[in-house]
């Protein structure tokens, strides 16, 4: 079985999507499209732009569900470039066995399942950027990597702080991201040091996402998601909230607003795709974050990246 993953903040860099651009003229128009929707030159920010520049999370988001859905979207027009020879076709298109995305990719993959149209999945993104953006200057607050140390032990020690700190990522054995307020982020990256983590490394990011810091944004985009519409997929999308498959898009819909202040079950979610049959794992989209972390998960799958 194939699964088609798709990264989340932090994958961006500056020239992504531009060769997708260049030579494919259906990928040119979507990005096309997306600089109409958006009513802003995203391409421009994403060719072109500086790192500062795709740092911004109104920017971010969008550049990288942009170039995810687009690279997605161009395997179709060259099959073999997956190498996963997929049995499960319709009218010439491979349809994944299931599909993820981390945290913002979640969206991606819910473009390329069918449950949203590109085109509102892209309005949809946005409006989760800027809501996001808003509460980050609302609650002043980061976001930090702890390494080398059980995540049950990081959940606990997040606990015992008198501060807003919480796991925010399970990215895979041995990597937690937690989020929260800066008081609540030194107070928790010196406990788990003395407790014996590896390493505590701050991130680079405006805001303490999936905490309930991210409370003002969830519920404004709840009402966005509440307005759109959501198409039964093609096949299961793994949530990051449950890190099981869904396609009642109403269950989709209640997981993806309460992802926003969860925290992303990402090693469940790959343990739970491998368990379902998926071997061949395929990112789509800038870097290759999603790579490293499944091989680090399950050892025994095949992963490669297409952007």
């Amino acid at each position: 079985m194939i699964a088609f993953v798709f990264p989340g903040q932090g994958a961006q860099f500056v020239g992504m999507g531009k060769e997708l651009y260049d030579n494919h003229s259906e990928a040119k128009m979507m990005f096309e499209k997306a600089n109409e929707i958006l009513g802003f030159s995203i391409t421009t920010k994403m060719f072109s732009g500086t790192d500062a520049d795709l740092k911004e999370t109104h920017i971010t988001q969008p550049a990288i569900f942009l170039h995810s859905v687009v690279a997605c979207k161009m395997l179709n027009t060259t099959p073999s470039a997956c190498g996963c020879h997929p049995s499960n076709t319709l009218e010439g298109n491979i349809i994944p066995n299931m599909v993820a995305g981390h945290s913002l990719g979640e969206f991606s993959a819910l473009v390329a399942a069918g449950a949203l149209s590109f085109e509102n999945g892209l309005r949809l993104v946005s409006q989760r950027a800027n809501a996001m953006q808003k509460a980050c200057v609302q609650n002043p607050s980061s976001m930090a990597v702890v390494i080398g140390f059980d995540d049950e032990k990081v959940k606990e020690i997040c606990e015992t702080i008198d501060e807003v700190v919480v796991p925010a990522n399970y990215n895979c054995p041995g990597q937690l991201a937690i989020s929260g307020s800066f008081k609540g982020l030194e107070l928790a990256s010196e406990a788990l040091k003395a407790a014996g983590a590896k390493r505590v490394l701050m991130l680079n990011v405006g805001g303490a996402f999936h905490s309930p810091l991210m409370l003002p944004a969830q519920e404004e985009l709840a009402q966005a998601i509440e307005k759109t519409n959501f198409q039964t997929p093609v096949c299961p999308i793994y949530q990051n909230y449950t890190a099981l498959p869904e396609t009642n898009p109403d269950i989709i819909k209640k997981n993806l607003i309460q992802q926003l202040t969860a925290p992303v079950l990402w090693t469940k979610t790959v343990q739970n795709m491998v368990k379902d049959g998926a071997i061949h794992f395929v990112e789509f989209g800038p870097g290759e974050v999603l790579q490293g972390l499944i091989k680090k998960i399950e050892a025994g799958v095949e992963v490669r990246g297409m952007r």
